[in-house]
């Protein structure tokens, strides 16, 4: 199985944006409120897990603090992590089980530069069997590490939230049900999270939601 698209820069989400508003006016509509869709596209490989991983549960604020304090002391390398004892990833504001997660991930072997020419499932499922790297890390990575064009991630609750404003739904879809609809955006479906994301912004401030 071949790889698809990839976003690799702003003409490819110029390319994405408009074959989904023709197909869907809704994209149209929220397009007009929220302006072009950002790019979003990162570096691949350890460090972006490794980020993924300090993310979790935590305010940005404090995600920001303890990715600097990683940083500083040279932990989002995976040799470094790798060697580096339980003391010094504690010490850089790491939970017990993201110390966990890290050495795990750090030791795991992952060729992070062979996942850029392996298809989006099996890309998925080799991140997601990994601790601490659940679906919709994966997917995330998948999106913006990798710059994959149909990859949707249908668990974000602000994805959930903006398909529900944005297609006047009773009520948030669920992951299943998100996952279904989404299949209509195919091949351009992380195009169309960049769209519901920022048409969530630009609601959640119309509409005062928290």
């Amino acid at each position: 199985m071949a790889v698809g698209r990839i976003i690799a820069g702003p003409d490819c989400l110029a390319e994405g944006t408009e074959w989904l508003c023709a197909r869907e006016p809704a994209f149209a509509r929220a397009l007009a409120e929220t302006g072009p869709w950002p790019l979003r596209r990162q570096p691949d490989g350890f460090a972006a897990l490794m980020e993924a991983i300090i993310a979790q549960q935590v305010s940005a604020a404090a995600a920001r603090a303890i990715r600097d304090r990683a940083a500083a002391a040279g932990l989002l390398d995976a040799a470094a992590v790798a060697a580096a004892g339980e003391e010094a990833l504690r010490a850089a504001g790491l939970s017990r089980p993201k110390v966990r997660y890290a050495l795990a991930l750090a030791r795991s072997g992952v060729d992070f530069a062979a996942l850029r020419d392996r298809p989006d499932a099996e890309v998925i499922a080799e991140l997601v069997a990994l601790p601490g790297i659940g679906r919709w890390t994966a997917e995330i990575y998948a999106m913006f590490s990798l710059g994959r064009a149909d990859v949707f991630a249908p668990g974000d609750l602000a994805l959930q939230e903006a398909a529900r404003l944005l297609f006047g739904l009773p009520e948030r879809p669920r992951e299943a049900a998100l996952r279904a609809m989404a299949e209509a955006w195919s091949p351009w479906r992380a195009v169309a999270a960049r769209l519901l994301w920022a048409y969530y912004r630009v609601a959640r401030e119309r509409e005062g939601i928290r």
